[in-house]
């Protein structure tokens, strides 16, 4: 697979970075097994870090009071990658080169993560991510990057399944360019084409004040469906067009630019109806009524979820393997994330008695079952399904 080059030059000039730290690959043997959080505690994502360093840190307390992992402690220290890569390296380096952890749990933004990722694959350390770009998991890191966050291919594929169910036939995706883009619309392409339907594509500049040509072009493929890729500010402008051009059709759009915000600052009649998805912790799972009640939170969003099943998933890894190390997490996360013979587990506690009995274990978790493919990709999770009625976004099915 290739990189775009963005993402390429961004690896690249890290990497030549990273080389310049220390390499270690010792595992820990004694003293408390330390692992690191690196999410965003400011900057863009910081209305989601601090609680998903607090789960992971619950996490730790838990398995310490049931008496910790072969027989020692486990230590977590939190760092702020700031939303930013710079300081996601340097505070990378830290929590590898000064606190000697064994994993890194928690990083959000895509760019902090391909900026993080060869620091920790060039010390064979497990780096553990929320972030979504596709890019990420076709960075050479030898299997020592897995994530839960369903990558953008697969968020395709759930559109496209989801405007088959709809009746839709024909299927106009219009989004500005990013680096997504050809995974989303092939992925989207495949699900429709795969039903018998035609799809389309057009990639717009999401600094225009007008989209009226964008739209006669979408028109001119007389779809039953539009599917919308932008964002927040470029999809308001769009959906105005769309309106005034009569588009009969139905609209689907991620959650995150169809908010409840946007259809707040809009005419009643240009929102009325679209569709929207976002990938979804596993409501209703036993993991998650866990993690609620472990971090004492109601709804823990899906970040939240996903670093609770993160440190799960890593302890039970040491575990099986008998040491702690990122390799040995590398080598063995799939031995507890998808063992079709093991027992099903929902948190590391539970894992872990199990382990002690003599039994295989098949962890499923706050954010889905965690079973990942050969490069470190979540082969599968629940997603959220709403639509706009009377004014006001309303639930349709997890699923």
């Amino acid at each position: 697979m290739r990189l775009n080059r963005r993402a390429f030059v961004s690896a690249t000039a890290l990497s030549a970075l990273a080389a310049l730290a220390p390499i270690r690959a010792i595992a820990q043997s004694t003293g408390p097994i330390k692992l690191g959080t690196l999410t965003p505690l400011t900057g863009a994502g910081g209305p989601y870090g601090p609680v998903m360093a607090a789960a992971a840190k619950a996490v730790a307390d838990q398995v310490n009071a049931a008496g910790g992992v072969l027989g020692r402690t486990v230590e977590i220290i939190s760092e702020d990658d700031q939303t930013n890569p710079e300081a996601g390296v340097r505070a990378a380096r830290k929590l590898i080169d000064v606190d000697g952890v064994q994993a890194i749990m928690g990083t959000w933004a895509s760019s902090v993560t391909t900026a993080v990722a060869p620091l920790c694959w060039e010390s064979q350390i497990a780096l553990a991510t929320v972030s979504g770009a596709d890019t990420i998991t076709q960075l050479p890191h030898q299997g020592y990057l897995f994530r839960t966050q369903p990558n953008t291919a697969l968020q395709g594929r759930k559109f496209g399944e989801f405007a088959i169910e709809q009746g839709a036939a024909r299927v106009f995706f219009m989004t500005p360019q990013t680096p997504f883009v050809e995974s989303q619309f092939g992925a989207i392409k495949a699900a429709v084409e795969a039903a018998g339907g035609h799809v389309d594509l057009l990639v717009y500049d999401d600094k225009k004040s007008s989209y009226r040509s964008e739209i006669d072009e979408m028109l001119a493929f007389n779809p039953d469906m539009l599917v919308l890729g932008g964002y927040t500010p470029d999809t308001t402008v769009l959906l105005k067009d769309v309106y005034r051009s009569g588009f009969g059709g139905k609209l689907l759009a991620f959650a995150y630019s169809v908010n409840q915000k946007l259809v707040d600052e809009l005419p009643a009649d240009v929102v009325e109806g679209i569709f929207t998805i976002s990938p979804s912790p596993a409501e209703g799972a036993t993991g998650y009524s866990e993690l609620s009640q472990l971090i004492n939170v109601t709804s823990p969003d899906t970040y939240t979820a996903q670093v609770y099943d993160q440190i799960n998933l890593i302890l039970l890894a040491i575990a099986v393997a008998g040491t702690a190390s990122g390799t040995a997490i590398k080598d063995d996360l799939r031995q507890v994330s998808q063992n079709p013979e093991g027992v099903e587990v929902a948190n590391a506690v539970d894992g872990l008695q199990a382990l002690a009995a003599g039994q295989a274990v098949n962890y499923n978790g706050a954010s889905g079952p965690c079973d990942f493919d050969a490069i470190g990709d979540i082969l599968d999770c629940q997603f959220r399904y709403e639509q706009v009625k009377d004014g006001t976004l309303t639930w349709l099915k997890t699923a």
